[in-house]
């Protein structure tokens, strides 16, 4: 086998696992949440699920380019190696878990997490670097298309092993990495050319601190701000919810003082004087911003609201979500590797940015759709979706990569990878706090309301009113239903009739229906216009560019 495949074979192994681990994850909380018994009506519990989510990608955004550096220094294919032995430390550490630990095994569930965020780190900012390095200009595109086409594989892989194991076991979400995990290690240590790295790069370590001190205090500050303070259903007015944000700033301004001085910076701002790189960054980085949380909402809307009004029990929603998001990853699967050969030949720019274009137009689609959507519509423009963000993906990527000189590869890649992860943590804080403003102002009248058109006593209505909105929401991604907050010596007095209406699979989500739908459109809106605005950054980043070809010709004319 060529060495070229042999990279591509070993790196399409540690996309598999690592997007598998992603999307395994995302469609199996709610298993994972019952099995630790957490209780979600409880102030505060959402935040356990906004940092399983977030805290892996603050770690990523904040060491990535730290570990750019280090496999520049060491060696890429050695640090790759490790991101596969880490990874399958923290999956096996994850699976150990108790259940019925509560917020305690929430805990440990992030902080394992996170260890797993490095092991998946040290393969994200090597993986690219190694294909580049592997394989010529002319065939970049195509391997990165090939590249892309694996994470779909482990996306549809995850979407169904999730709904799949989590009817059994949520240990088994965690089990199932370690296989994937262990022959991809073997496989790197076995296939994969040491190439010594430079071995004198020094490290920014006070660029790493603020940057990662202002990435946890900007999300800390917007996480507590969706915890009740005081009379107040929402945190905007706790002082250190105040001083997060002015704190984050004066952090964020450090960083970038630190890195106009280092003698080696953690961001190598020279890379922004190119073109290419600058403008396929910020368009990368306006994508994640405006889809990180996005898809994570349609899966809330699929797994708490549209499947239980479809019969579906609480056990069977993560398979059938994923089902019904799968035409995504076809779309992208379909359009990933035809994207990747057209760049090869023609540039990146006209397919990055009608890309972003089709993202924008599909996404804006979703707006149109009822709470009790026709499941047709919605999986054609999951789909367009799919086509949009496989047309992006690989060009932008190919862009960015090929404008970079070959030693600075894993540096830039960082930084690129960085910049997703940024884009991707923002995104998750700031329309979850969006959606939980909408359902702070709106839920408690509407409950009320409701509740008494049902039949419920006054009383009864007042109390399912004044449950925190977040927990309602978070109860509805469960499957956890509103007669399990209300106290036993409350639900003792109570007909038998009242207590089956609370326990069908019906009354909470017809409730939280129409509050979402307006919060979600209210995101969309939002998100259609970042993607826009990235649509434009990708246009004007120039036509096509290679590092090797340029440098080539430069040297042609010196001579």
């Amino acid at each position: 086998m060529e060495y070229k495949w042999t990279v591509l074979t070993n790196t399409t192994l540690g996309i598999i696992m690592s997007s598998m681990n992603m999307y395994i994850v995302m469609i199996s909380l709610p298993t994972i949440f019952r099995g630790l018994n957490i209780n979600p009506f409880l102030p505060g519990e959402f935040i356990y699920l906004l940092w399983i989510l977030m805290g892996y990608s603050i770690i990523l955004a904040s060491v990535l380019v730290t570990f750019g550096r280090i496999s520049d220094k060491y060696g890429r294919a050695r640090v790759y190696t490790w991101g596969f032995i880490i990874f399958t430390v923290a999956s096996v550490l994850l699976s150990l878990i108790p259940s019925n630990t509560g917020n305690f095994g929430a805990l440990l569930l992030i902080s394992f997490r996170m260890i797993q965020a490095v092991g998946g780190g040290l393969l994200m900012v090597n993986s690219t670097a190694l294909l580049t390095d592997a394989f010529p200009p002319n065939e970049r595109g195509k391997a990165l298309g090939l590249n892309q086409i694996s994470f779909v594989v482990g996306s549809f892989l995850g979407l169904i092993l999730g709904g799949f194991l989590a009817g059994y076991d949520w240990h088994l979400i965690f089990v199932v990495n370690v296989p994937f995990a262990v022959a991809g290690a073997l496989w790197s240590i076995l296939k994969l050319k040491r190439v010594k790295g430079t071995g004198n790069i020094k490290f920014d370590l006070l660029g790493n601190v603020f940057l990662a001190s202002g990435l946890l205090v900007f999300s800390l500050g917007l996480t507590y701000a969706l915890m009740p303070y005081g009379n107040s259903q929402l945190g905007w007015g706790n002082p250190w919810v105040i001083a997060s944000f002015p704190v984050s700033i004066v952090l964020f301004i450090a960083f970038v003082l630190v890195e106009m001085r280092a003698s080696d910076p953690l961001f190598r701002l020279s890379f922004f004087k190119i073109r290419p790189f600058t403008y396929g960054i910020l368009a990368l980085f306006l994508n994640a911003l405006a889809r990180g949380a996005i898809m994570f909402l349609v899966a809330i809307w699929l797994q708490g609201i549209y499947l239980p009004l479809h019969g579906f029990s609480y056990t069977q929603t993560p398979f059938w979500a994923g089902v019904y998001m799968l035409p995504m990853l076809i779309g992208t699967v379909i359009m990933g590797p035809i994207s990747g050969m057209l760049t090869d030949r023609y540039g990146a720019r006209a397919f990055a940015t009608l890309g972003m274009v089709i993202v924008a137009a599909s996404l804006y689609a979703l707006t149109l759709l009822p709470y009790n959507f026709n499941l047709v519509e919605f999986d054609v423009i999951l789909f367009i979706n799919g086509i949009g963000n496989g047309l992006f993906a690989a060009p932008n990527t190919t862009a960015i990569m090929n404008s970079l000189h070959p030693r600075d590869r894993s540096s830039g890649n960082g930084m690129r990878q960085t910049f997703s992860n940024i884009g991707s943590t923002i995104s998750m804080a700031m329309f979850f706090t969006i959606a939980i403003s909408y359902f702070t102002a709106d839920l408690p009248g509407a409950i009320y309301s409701a509740a008494l058109q049902y039949g419920l006593p006054a009383f009864l209505a007042k109390f399912l009113s004044e449950l925190p909105p977040s927990g309602l929401l978070f109860a509805a991604f469960l499957g956890i239903d509103p007669a399990s907050a209300i106290p036993q010596s409350v639900a003792k007095e109570l007909p038998s009739s009242i207590l089956n209406l609370l326990d069908s699979h019906t009354f909470l989500p017809e409730l939280l229906g129409p509050t979402f739908i307006s919060a979600l459109r209210f995101s969309i809106y939002i998100s259609v216009a970042l993607v826009l605005i990235g649509a434009a950054f990708s246009y004007m980043r120039g036509g096509r560019y290679v590092y090797e070809e340029h440098a080539v010709a430069g040297q042609q004319q010196n001579n």
